[in-house]
């Protein structure tokens, strides 16, 4: 599995807030066998990810995805907020939950439960922030000490809470939820902030309010503070040579409007969530169902970029999806580490496969803010001679 599959969902047309627009995704059948319940946390969150190593950040809720074909559900309301970092200790700002695994079978009497609760958008954040969190694998000369012996740690990222973005908490107030409704895209200025599917209507119902809850990208909360408000949909219906003269052939015409903005959407709107080739790990297997987190290739294109994750069934189907829009600059910061970890580290052999010089990749390393897992004297003596060459 390489993309995200949406069968199944269809398009509904958009609704329109100031500079949000919120896209509804409808199933004509709700999926059998999986629901998605909440279980929400009193105090702040960190997980406990192995080797001295700890994740740590604002953790509202969990979801619980459950397979077994009982109908109860787990919620409970109320949070507390902790600073984010992903490797040494966090700011102690408040008491934290700890948290064994992002991904935890439940257990009741001694005995696994069909049910696993996750954290939802901290599996793939958790991903990002970890990616060759171990720094360089061979020990050339230009790296420090502290890149050598604790690798990115403590690496950190921003976000912002859904509360905090101009607009979203009205627009999702208001929103009218669709008969069928099983997830939306979220846009802000009409770029895309967030996809969010689960498998039944009413787990949509019960989990809409936790959207608000929801971590965003820096660039969603700029676009939100700076953007103009954006058209609302509006159908046109031509009446060319009196072909509408029934209420069918009103509902027909209704209809392909419906599927011309569809088309649009999917083309358009979210092409780029759509078609990107994403690097999938699979964090549980769930029975006949798989929980995964995703990784976008970070190229730097100029399309957008999100991370994520998401439950499928064997045939790849999209059943839970919850994503997160990177901003330019961890865009940025992903591909100088992929590309750093592609040439084991070696500064020369990087900036050869960029096709740029060893200055300028030196000036991408510090502007990305790994500067400090440069050594400096190393690193100043090969531009000193670079220089003179």
């Amino acid at each position: 599995m390489t993309r995200i599959d949406l069968t199944g969902l269809d398009v509904r047309p958009a609704q329109v807030w100031g500079g949000v627009r919120l896209v509804p995704l409808v199933r004509a059948e709700p999926v059998e066998g999986l629901r998605l319940h909440r279980e929400v946390y009193g105090e702040g969150g960190a997980v406990e990810l192995g080797d001295r190593t700890t994740y740590t950040s604002y953790i509202p809720h969990g979801f619980v995805a459950d397979w077994s074909g009982d109908e109860r559900e787990s919620a409970a309301y109320g949070t507390r907020f902790v600073g984010g970092t992903v490797g040494g200790a966090g700011p102690e700002v408040v008491p934290v939950r700890r948290h064994h695994r992002l991904a935890k079978r439940r257990r009741a009497d001694g005995r696994a439960e069909k049910r696993l609760r996750f954290l939802p958008l901290h599996l793939a954040l958790e991903g990002y922030l970890a990616l060759h969190f171990g720094g360089p694998s061979v020990v050339w000369d230009e790296w420090s000490q502290q890149a050598v012996r604790q690798g990115l740690s403590p690496r950190a990222e921003a976000a912002y809470a859904g509360w905090s973005v101009p607009g979203l908490a009205e627009a999702l107030r208001i929103f009218e939820i669709h008969p069928g409704q099983c997830g939306l895209m979220l846009y802000v200025a009409d770029s895309l902030a967030a996809a969010f599917v689960v498998p039944h209507p009413e787990d949509y119902r019960a989990l809409h309010p936790t959207l608000i809850e929801d971590l965003y990208g820096e660039l969603i909360h700029q676009y939100a503070y700076y953007g103009a408000p954006v058209p609302g949909f509006a159908a046109r219906i031509r009446d060319e040579g009196g072909s509408v003269r029934t209420l069918a052939d009103l509902r027909a015409a209704a209809r392909a409007q419906e599927r011309s903005w569809a088309e649009a959407h999917d083309g358009l709107m979210a092409r780029d969530l759509l078609e990107t080739s994403y690097a999938f790990e699979r964090v549980y297997r769930m029975d006949s169902y798989d929980l995964y987190r995703f990784l976008p290739p970070f190229r730097r294109a100029g399309e957008e970029q999100h991370i994520g994750e998401l439950i499928a069934d064997r045939k790849g189907r999209t059943l839970y999806l919850k994503t997160f829009r990177l901003s330019e600059s961890q865009i940025r910061r992903g591909h100088l580490l992929q590309s750093l970890a592609d040439a084991d580290w070696h500064l020369g052999s990087t900036a050869e496969a960029l096709g740029t010089t060893y200055t300028e990749l030196v000036r991408r390393v510090r502007a990305a803010g790994l500067g400090s897992l440069l050594d400096a004297h190393v690193v100043a003596r090969r531009l000193r001679e670079d220089r003179e060459s």
